[in-house]
């Protein structure tokens, strides 16, 4: 690449597919690579329909909406697969994320990647639901007793479990942030105004699927997928917008958070004229890629890698965590 590239890009091109317009074939490789880094070819494909693209980007990008819609398909038969499982327990099932907003033909799910089936069951029934899912034939990603252990005592989900014959995960949460998090969201609040999405099928409200996702990005992760994340928050306030937002967000601990991923959402994909210092460290970190997609600042994001494991756990536990993994020499659960 002869010039600078960066996440940026993708970022002008969701925001204005008509600057394609300019692009040559530079600017095609970096999008094209960026976005398929970021698991965001398929968005990309879809703001693109029907804008003039060079032919051999064209059959890029309906390759990738074709791709796209069969995932999605793959995705909501999981859900089904699921949905009939919990059903025999007395649960219903409520998705999270990418299958939610697939389900509900939200704006956040036009063309979007969906990898892993993620479920929230009270946790009090976290017990019944897992052995009905193993019965059905789930069985556990990570057989390890020490990750397992892990886990059941400190995450905010179980162990993950694939199917034996589909071959698809399915991570069943009980709340949306770690056990050991210093921030404590409410997961009695987020089950009892779940809203159906389709028959049989609820997903979070949409206010709080946008605490969900700030909670996700700066209360537990290292900013990875942060770029789509905040592509998810963007479709969310546009198509519902921020209605008792402020109100849910402060219920759940997250105010902060949700705040944040508004601001770097709108400096992202709209027309933000407001963002802190603080703010643009994370969008350096957000948009961390080069012209071919490959990850890029080390610095920054091993600082926030570092980062996401202090906001995790206190520190006398993360010690006694990453020294155990040390031992077993793996990076272990949760570890990002």
């Amino acid at each position: 690449m002869g010039r600078a590239v960066n996440g940026w890009l993708l970022a002008r091109v969701l925001r204005d597919p008509d600057c394609v317009a300019r692009f040559d074939a530079e600017d095609w490789n970096a999008v094209i690579a960026i976005a398929r880094a970021e698991q965001m070819i398929g968005t990309l494909s879809f703001r693109l329909e029907g804008v003039a693209v060079p032919a051999q980007v064209a059959r890029i990008l309906d390759d990738a909406r074709m791709s796209a819609v069969q995932g999605q398909i793959v995705a909501l038969w999981e859900a089904e697969a699921a949905r009939r499982v919990l059903a025999l327990v007395g649960e219903r099932l409520v998705l999270l994320k990418g299958t939610a907003f697939a389900a509900a033909g939200m704006r956040a799910g036009i063309g979007r990647s969906i990898g892993d089936l993620d479920i929230l069951v009270p946790r009090d029934r976290i017990a019944v639901v897992e052995a009905a899912l193993l019965e059905a034939g789930w069985e556990w990603v990570k057989p390890d007793p020490y990750d397992d252990a892990y886990y059941r005592q400190w995450m905010h989900e179980l162990p993950p479990l694939i199917h034996r014959e589909r071959d698809r995960m399915i991570d069943v949460h009980h709340t949306i942030l770690p056990t050991t998090a210093r921030i404590k969201p409410d997961p009695a609040a987020l089950l009892a105004d779940a809203v159906e999405l389709a028959p049989g099928i609820s997903g979070l409200c949409p206010n709080d699927m946008l605490v969900h996702a700030a909670a996700h990005l700066f209360a537990d992760g290292d900013l990875a997928g942060g770029m789509r994340n905040l592509w998810d928050v963007q479709c969310l306030v546009g198509q519902f917008g921020t209605h008792g937002l402020a109100a849910r967000a402060s219920h759940h601990g997250l105010g902060r958070e949700v705040a944040r991923a508004l601001r770097l959402a709108e400096a992202l994909y709209g027309d933000a004229k407001r963002v802190t210092l603080i703010d643009r460290l994370y969008l350096f970190r957000i948009t961390a890629r080069d012209g071919w997609g490959r990850p890029g600042r080390p610095v920054t994001r091993m600082a926030f890698y570092v980062r996401s494991h202090w906001l995790r756990m206190p520190p006398g536990l993360l010690a006694r965590h990453l020294w155990t993994k040390w031992r077993k020499g793996g990076a272990g659960p949760g570890s990002g």
